[in-house]
């Protein structure tokens, strides 16, 4: 079983304005197969340094093997996740953004405006996934399957990349 944490951004939510229900679908999901052991969930402000401090501890102190983001991968003015993302990863990891994008597209036109990437930062994986809970959880869908092999290659539990899994 893999660890992992849930971090919501949202104004309103962190001020108490409107429920998250972004977080705890991509909770549930990732809770439904019994792979990951979710430790923690938080919800932030749309505020870039609070979220690179957060996801730094997540990663350096807490050892997360996964952590998800929702919202602020969007084209507001406040919509930086990507941007403090980026800014504290090691490494990029294209395929995940470019897959649940390509999957979205299937959904909505709309899907191209989401700007979320996923990085690793030592041995965790960063996801950034939008902010709607429909949307988070047809992205974490998209990508499920094929998590806990790349977590495996992450933290060395595994060398061989030959088993294919069926996607979606």
């Amino acid at each position: 079983m893999f660890t992992a944490a849930v971090i919501t951004l949202s104004d309103k939510a962190a001020a108490g304005m409107r429920k998250d229900e972004s977080g705890p679908a991509a909770v549930k999901i990732m809770q439904r197969d019994k792979l990951f052991d979710v430790k923690e969930t938080v919800i932030i402000p749309d505020n870039p340094e609070l979220l690179k401090n957060i996801l730094i501890k997540m990663c350096d102190e807490k050892k997360y093997n996964l952590v998800l983001t929702t919202g602020g991968t969007g084209l507001s003015p406040r919509d930086f996740t990507p941007e403090a993302t980026m800014e504290i990863a090691d490494r990029m990891v294209p395929g995940i953004a470019e897959y649940m994008r390509a999957k979205s597209m299937e959904i909505t036109p709309r899907a191209m405006l989401s700007r979320g990437v996923a990085v690793v930062r030592k041995e965790t994986l960063i996801i950034n996934l939008p902010g709607s809970p429909k949307a988070v959880a047809e992205n974490l869908e998209a990508i499920l399957a094929a998590l806990p092999h790349g977590l495996e290659i992450m933290t060395g539990k595994a060398s061989d990349c030959g088993h294919q899994t069926a996607f979606k």
